[in-house]
């Protein structure tokens, strides 16, 4: 216990003492700006008592006061700005004491027994993580508690959402342990001092960056964004090493609590961060891509993380933990928690509304195979279509006309050849549609050895994507303004959504091995009475006779790389899927 408050102690000194070592670097700035001023003072004072007058005395008088004058008022210009501007502040979705009261409870119980403020509030944030965050530049009042007293300014907890879906509710204490701890450090004068300067540095920064079209204001704000970045690379190095400070106490002081407990709980927090990871990037962006959002992506988490569990031997035994106790017990209305933290994920990770709209609704796991994957997969079926007819690519004989797979297979293992549309017909004239303006589709990156007869396809894919992604952002363009003008500047900022995107655009082979997978698991349903399904590792699935079907991914790269039909092929006879059949399209 005493190794406890020795190391606690050395935490809290180290970052006390680089939080003076920043408001060092405060008072040295004030002190350049207070020199010129003082030196006008004295020659002024001189003058005054007949010591210093006459000639060149004068002229330096004058000089200097001028000078000094000058220094002040931009002194004061750009400490106005620093303390005016306002940091960003993290989007989360708060949570009220009437609507997590056992939470409240939980989180004031820590804060008693480690002898730290309560923080302010808590709010959750879609995402892995939790710390705490001050926002004491914010208009708020402060929320009383009739077991233990929370000092204004106290810092707000935030917690990862898919943390108390995933813990179980002895788990999360755990891992908020160290985390509560830090309101003890941060309550300290000197600390909040030190932070609330390094905040505004970094906000002044932030707002010199955004000037506006006025010329006198962008020069205005450039000068005061170049002296606070000067100012915040002096003391950065000081902030970190203040923070590094304030962690190592926080974390010494929880060491009393729940330890043991704690070393189970960060495994959680790794395998909960893998489960969210692959829900996002592999189920919940397919259907954000189409303007759907599932609605309940915490809930989807413990799905993920049961189906890991079942494939992952190292994963053995964590399936046991769902009969205990969840955290999510400590909401009053998990449901309506989750929709909204869901909502945001949308926005952070996608950059969708924060509404529901015409072309943004929401959808229940349930619904998912039959909403987004069925819907996905016809969707860019069509566009493979629309494509070859563009290229007016023509079936050899023996091969059905109309949108059948055998089509799309035989052009691609180059058994038929594009005709080039009519020169003077208008509706292949691109001038024609204002969406294929060059200058406002988007460049597809292309990925190398992108040759044969799959190239055009995919050259034309990709062109058909980015002129459709183009055209609904102008037509979205509107209701999206209006979206965002009722939006919390402090949260968003003026950057664009996405803030977090999820992954870099696809290149045109990736498309195409896209659209072809498309095509057949389009024909697989429409001939082999296979189903669309939904896989919580993998997203979009294909089920035949209820089994999912992962084995299709090598063969269409197989056509769509080498332009080798044959593995194709045989899964297809094997599987019972038609080709020469026509399927429905969107």
């Amino acid at each position: 216990m005493s190794g406890t408050v020795v190391g606690e102690e050395a935490g809290a000194l180290a970052a006390r003492s680089r939080a003076l070592a920043v408001l060092r670097v405060r008072s040295r700035a004030l002190a350049l700006v207070l020199l010129p001023a003082a030196v006008a003072v004295v020659l002024l004072v001189g003058e005054a008592g007949g010591r210093i007058g006459g000639g060149l005395w004068d002229v330096a008088r004058w000089a200097v006061t001028a000078v000094a004058v000058g220094v002040l008022l931009a002194g004061a210009a750009v400490a106005a700005v620093i303390a005016r501007a306002r940091p960003a502040v993290s989007p989360t979705v708060p949570l009220t004491p009437t609507a997590a009261p056992d939470l409240y409870r939980l989180v004031e119980d820590l804060a008693e027994r480690m002898d730290v403020p309560a923080p302010s509030a808590i709010a959750l944030t879609p995402d892995c993580d939790s710390w705490l965050e001050d926002r004491t530049h914010r208009a708020h009042g402060p929320r009383r508690s009739p077991r233990t007293t929370i000092r204004d300014g106290a810092p707000v907890l935030v917690i990862g959402s898919p943390f108390l879906w995933w813990m179980r509710v002895a788990e999360l204490r755990a891992v908020l342990a160290p985390v509560v701890a830090g309101t003890g450090p941060s309550a300290h004068p000197d600390i909040a001092a030190a932070r609330r300067f390094v905040r505004g540095l970094d906000a002044a920064v932030g707002l010199a960056a955004r000037p506006g079209p006025d010329p006198v204001r962008r020069l205005a704000y450039g000068a005061v964004g170049g002296v606070a970045r000067v100012l915040l690379r002096s003391c950065r190095g000081h902030a970190a090493e203040m923070e590094r400070g304030v962690a190592a106490a926080a974390s010494e002081r929880a060491q009393a609590v729940d330890y043991g407990l704690r070393i189970v709980a960060q495994e959680q927090v790794g395998l909960a961060y893998a489960g969210w990871d692959r829900l996002l990037t592999r189920v919940a962006l397919p259907a954000w891509q189409m303007g759907r959002w599932p609605n309940r992506l915490d809930a989807g988490v413990v799905s993920a993380l049961t189906e890991l569990s079942r494939r992952d031997r190292l994963a053995e035994g964590f399936a046991s933990r769902l009969g205990e106790r969840p955290a999510c017990d400590l909401l009053e209305e998990p449901g309506a928690v989750d929709e909204a933290a869901s909502l945001l994920a949308a926005r952070l990770f996608h950059g969708g509304p924060a509404a529901i709209g015409p072309d943004w609704s929401p959808v229940d796991w349930q619904h998912y195979p039959e909403e987004v994957v069925d819907r996905k997969w016809r969707t860019e079926a069509a566009r493979l279509h629309r494509v070859l007819d563009a290229m007016g690519v023509r079936p050899s004989a023996g091969v059905p006309a109309g949108p059948t797979l055998a089509r799309v297979v035989e052009h691609l293992a180059g058994g038929s050849r594009a005709a080039p549309p009519p020169a003077n017909d208008p509706a292949n004239d691109p001038a024609n549609d204002p969406a294929n303006d060059p200058a406002k589709v988007p460049p597809v990156p292309e990925a190398p050895g992108t040759d044969g007869p799959g190239a055009d396809l995919a050259a034309g894919i990709s062109a058909d994507v980015a002129r459709e992604e183009a055209a609904r952002e102008r037509s979205a363009a509107p209701y999206r303004a209006a979206d965002r003008a009722g939006d919390d500047a402090d949260l968003w900022g003026t950057d664009p959504l996405p803030l977090v995107p999820l992954q870099p655009p696809r290149t045109a082979r990736e498309l195409l091995a896209d659209h072809v997978t498309a095509m057949v698991c389009c024909a697989a349903v429409d001939t082999a009475g296979a189903a669309p399904g939904m896989d919580w590792l993998d997203g979009p699935a294909l089920l035949i006779n209820g089994e999912r079907r992962a084995d299709l991914g090598t063969r269409v790269l197989s056509l769509v790389e080498d332009g080798d039909p044959e593995p194709l092929r045989a899964w297809l006879a094997k599987a019972g899927v038609r080709p020469e059949k026509p399927v429905r399209l969107v």
